[in-house]
């Protein structure tokens, strides 16, 4: 085994399962959007994943796949639940096939939106309780709290899904335990109200996420495997803490998990990927240790305290742009595997880059940084005091990396002139698009 001091993002990595990766890149989890009418798999998975596996990276990670067609982040979602049709087990292998080439894992993310599910797939969303989210625009409806046999309900669907990804051909799984979707959600005092055995302490607020994880290791084996991605805070006053995470990542322990991914932030409080101006309730929203700002890495001043007490395999993602950057994170036993997403999107060919020497910055990234109407760029910037413009241009940005992911699968190069309203108003008209056809056919 390697000394700590001689390894960098090319050296392989053996999981406790017994499967080897070759490096340690992984590509994070960034959503789609490409499924068809009936939420399956299409062949724009295959063709955005064989050009990501070619691209260098030790891990693919998919974008949320969901558990129940009913509650998605989206209504492009790719869903597996009940029995598959042929022709959808047919999809999802050639997707498969594609994301694995050049000896590369994929590794499907499952997840169940809860009330974060937009208000044009589900108005009336679930929950571990009936708090709303708070969001401009009315976009999310008011939930209503799971009753304890749907709870059940949703562990046996988490097991579904992640052992119809092993028969299919995808090579991992990583439960969605983040960024304020359905597990994370019971993880919060401040939205899971409950007094039954499912809220209260935090080891009740935790058993949803640790029976789920028992459910998909006993539907999957001992040797596939099993990830989770893990909130190392909410940022947000009474919601899921730091330290509530650093108590969770230790009974994890017990859990035989093969990667522990840190992340953090809900759809409420995003401002640890940038989008500051963007966060509800600011007043509510808990201050970022200023070392973390500092760092190249949004979440490793974190993670350490998580490495301290977990005992497998952590990966970090967000906030990496350099290959010295990445190398110093596994040196310096930070973390195993590095994350990266966003580069992606602008450069597929970009880890192999970083790999060969070629580049060591994700410079098309960073150029991309000054995304947004040059003239108008110093009224709406994204730090911009007026709030408006600035959510404005948050969301146009999101929308430029969501368009250009949907322009990868459709076997197009990314468009790096687009503007900021271009991108926002494109994404609007696909997601509106995505939502018509998802109600015609699972509300017809």
């Amino acid at each position: 085994m390697a000394k700590t001091s001689e390894i960098n993002i090319g050296t392989a990595l053996k999981l406790p399962c017994g499967v080897t990766v070759k490096n340690r890149v992984c590509k994070a989890a960034m959503t789609e959007g490409l499924s068809d009418d009936q939420n399956r798999a299409t062949q724009k998975h295959a063709t955005l994943y064989e050009r990501w596996a070619h691209g260098g990276s030790g891990i693919l990670l998919t974008g949320n796949v969901q558990i129940d067609h009913r509650y998605l982040e989206r209504p492009g979602n790719v869903v597996i639940e009940g029995k598959q049709s042929n022709e959808q087990i047919s999809r999802l292998r050639a997707y498969a096939e594609a994301g694995t080439k050049n000896d590369t894992h994929l590794w499907m993310q499952i997840s169940h939106a809860g009330r974060q599910t937009p208000a044009d797939v589900a108005p009336t969303p679930v929950g571990p309780s009936d708090k709303q989210l708070i969001m401009p625009g009315a976009a999310f409806g008011k939930p209503r709290a799971l009753e304890h046999d749907e709870i059940l309900d949703v562990i046996e669907r988490f097991a579904h899904t992640a052992k119809i990804a092993k028969d299919t051909g995808f090579t991992g799984v990583q439960l969605h335990g983040a960024h304020g979707y359905l597990l994370s959600e019971f993880l919060s005092p401040d939205v899971n109200t409950r007094d039954d055995q499912w809220g209260g302490s935090l080891e009740n607020r935790a058993r949803l996420l640790l029976e789920s994880i028992r459910a998909v290791r006993k539907a999957v084996g001992t040797k596939f495997p099993v990830a989770l991605k893990l909130n190392s805070s909410d940022f947000q006053k009474g919601g899921f803490s730091h330290e509530d995470a650093v108590q969770v990542a230790t009974w994890l322990n017990d859990e035989g998990l093969d990667l522990l991914e840190v992340s953090g932030g809900t759809y409420e409080q995003p401002k640890l990927v940038g989008l500051d101006k963007m966060t509800v309730n600011p007043d509510r929203a808990e201050e970022v240790r200023k070392s973390t700002i500092a760092r190249e890495a949004y979440f490793l001043d974190y993670a350490k305290d998580i490495r301290a007490v977990f005992k497998g395999p952590l990966m970090v993602t967000g906030g990496f742009r350099s290959r010295a950057g990445m190398d110093a994170a596994l040196q310096a036993d930070a973390c195993d595997v590095v994350g990266i997403g966003r580069p992606l999107c602008v450069d597929s060919d970009v880890v192999n880059k970083l790999l060969s020497g070629a580049s060591d910055t994700t410079t098309i990234f960073e150029k991309r940084l000054e995304i947004g109407p040059k003239i108008l760029r110093p009224l709406i910037g994204l730090n911009s005091p007026i709030r408006f413009l600035s959510t404005l241009n948050g969301w146009g940005q999101q929308g430029w990396w969501c368009l250009q992911i949907i322009n990868m699968g459709e076997g197009r190069d990314p468009d790096l002139n687009m503007g900021v309203f271009k991108a926002l108003t494109g994404y609007q008209a696909n997601e509106k698009k995505t939502a018509k056809a998802y109600n015609a056919h699972w509300n017809a």
